[in-house]
């Protein structure tokens, strides 16, 4: 190989390298461990709130709530987890014998302080008292048998109120 055409080929690379996409918010690039000062902007309280309702169906069939719904912060070691969990960071629908079957890294890291929970009933639920941020929305849902878990991505604003319906 000449000279010429070593500088051609590493030129042509470095040239599709800066074509790439640079890894953006909702990108995942690696591990991702568990650092609790990422989540310290979600423990603040706010002014913005989430009105949510559950109309989830399938095959036919209406989804009710079976549990309490829960709010995770968006960092980036939750949105590694969720994107193993439930195969995507902005919404899904999954069995949850297929969430509890996947394995993510680092299962031990106790976030659990960091999630809010809230009741659902006759299909409603609300989060109150929120700081601006992203935020996963997680509801086990049934429409008699085996329990689905919705998941979907939300942005909260300070003042407003976000809609969301799963």
């Amino acid at each position: 190989m000449t000279v010429r055409t070593a500088l051609l080929s590493i030129a042509a690379v470095a040239t599709l390298a800066a074509c790439a996409p640079a890894p953006g918010p909702g990108m995942i690039t690696g591990p991702a461990p568990f650092v609790p000062s990422d989540f310290a902007w979600s423990a603040q309280s706010g002014s913005a709130s989430i009105d949510g309702r559950i109309a989830f169906r399938m095959d036919g069939q209406a989804f009710a709530c079976t549990g309490s719904v829960g709010l995770t912060p968006d960092t980036p070691y939750t949105r590694q987890r969720f994107q193993t969990l439930y195969g995507s960071t902005d919404s899904a629908a999954v069995p949850e014998a297929v969430v509890r079957a996947r394995t993510v890294a680092d299962p031990n890291a106790d976030y659990r302080s960091f999630v809010r929970s809230t009741t659902c009933q006759d299909g409603r639920f609300r989060f109150e008292g929120l700081p601006d941020g992203g935020w996963f929305i997680i509801a086990p849902v049934s429409a008699g048998g085996d329990r689905t878990v919705l998941m979907q991505y939300i942005r909260t604003r300070q003042g407003t109120t976000a809609t969301v319906t799963l």
